[in-house]
């Protein structure tokens, strides 16, 4: 009896294991239990960390991080990267403002003519990527130099006021004291997951992003399906914009989104995402951003020199592209 229940107990353990090996190596689990030791140990550390207050303003700063996080990760699964998304949200504030302030337009006008020009921007970094050949790094880096022009440009360094109520109802308000636009951030995450986790087209972001060569001989147009990850990179950057002009009150081009892109990288490299392209999964992406937000905001409320943030955000960079290239060279060994 007992040489006959010890293989069939081990046949029953052998799944378990399996799982248990596949749940350790899912690069999002790192991830998600840091962000509950750094969130418990900051919580110890200080009690107003977990307030509801506090909470709700890390709400605030996560949908607006989170949003070009997304959108940056879109880019990098295709290989490519997008280094205008801080820029060009600054440049948003300040066009939705002089729509809507100097130009006299409702609200939701200044606010979809901001998109449609954020969108012709990502059309030009997918066309110029895809058809002329350019590198990804240059093309949006030239983007962030103009978009910071024309920001100083229309402002003159000075700020736009008198701005619609609209955008701090949708900024500033709450629903059951959950800030909106958190429940927006969490909307385009679930869009952004169902997209590429259960579309063909999504599928294809990922053949195209890890074997371009292989993608093509397969038949996917992968050219289409990067010109629409740059263009919905510049429209999330535009519609974050919207969230961080409800919050500020005024159109103001001081340090508005200046080094968000690095952020934006930082969290979808943190999450899992292959700077080569073709890996890293939404819930990595959200995961990465909410570390993000929770040592900056942990630094703040220990009330660290603001000196030493730009610091620790670089360090937690720096190892998570070492981990990046150390998973990718594991699972090259692998294959």
């Amino acid at each position: 009896m007992t040489t006959q229940t010890a293989p069939a107990r081990e046949g029953a353990e052998a799944p378990v294991r399996n799982r248990l090996r596949a749940l350790v190596d899912t690069p999002e689990v790192g991830v998600v239990v840091a962000c509950i030791a750094v969130f418990i140990a900051l919580a110890l550390a200080r009690d107003t960390f977990a307030s509801a207050v506090n909470l709700q303003g890390m709400g605030f700063d996560l949908a607006q991080y989170g949003l070009i996080a997304i959108g940056e990760s879109l880019v990098i699964l295709t290989g490519g990267i997008d280094l205008s998304v801080g820029a060009l949200l600054g440049t948003s504030v300040i066009l939705m403002s002089w729509f809507n302030v100097r130009a006299g337009l409702p609200a939701g006008v200044a606010v979809l003519a901001t998109l449609a020009i954020t969108g012709l921007v990502g059309l030009w970094h997918g066309l110029a990527v895809t058809r002329l050949k350019m590198p990804p790094f240059v093309v949006t880096l030239v983007t962030y130099t103009v978009a910071q022009g024309v920001t100083l440009a229309i402002t003159s360094g000075t700020s736009i006021v008198g701005i619609s109520g609209f955008f701090g109802n949708v900024g500033q308000t709450y629903l059951a004291q959950i800030p909106v636009p958190l429940v927006l951030f969490v909307i385009v995450a679930v869009l952004a997951w169902f997209f590429l986790e259960r579309t063909y087209a999504g599928r294809q972001v990922y053949a195209v992003g890890g074997n371009p060569e292989a993608a093509r001989l397969a038949g996917i147009r992968g050219n289409r399906r990067i010109v629409s990850m740059y263009v919905t990179s510049s429209l999330l950057s535009g519609l974050a914009s919207m969230l961080v002009l409800g919050r500020m009150g005024v159109g103001s081009a001081s340090g508005v989104g200046v080094g968000w892109e690095l952020s934006a990288i930082a969290a979808a490299v943190i999450g899992g995402v292959s700077l080569t392209g073709g890996q890293g999964r939404i819930l990595g992406i959200v995961a990465g951003t909410v570390l993000l937000e929770l040592i900056n905001n942990g630094l703040t409320t220990l009330q660290i020199n603001s000196n030493y943030t730009n610091i620790v955000l670089g360090g937690v960079l720096g190892v998570a592209i070492l981990a990046d290239r150390l998973r990718a060279r594991q699972l090259a060994k692998r294959s």
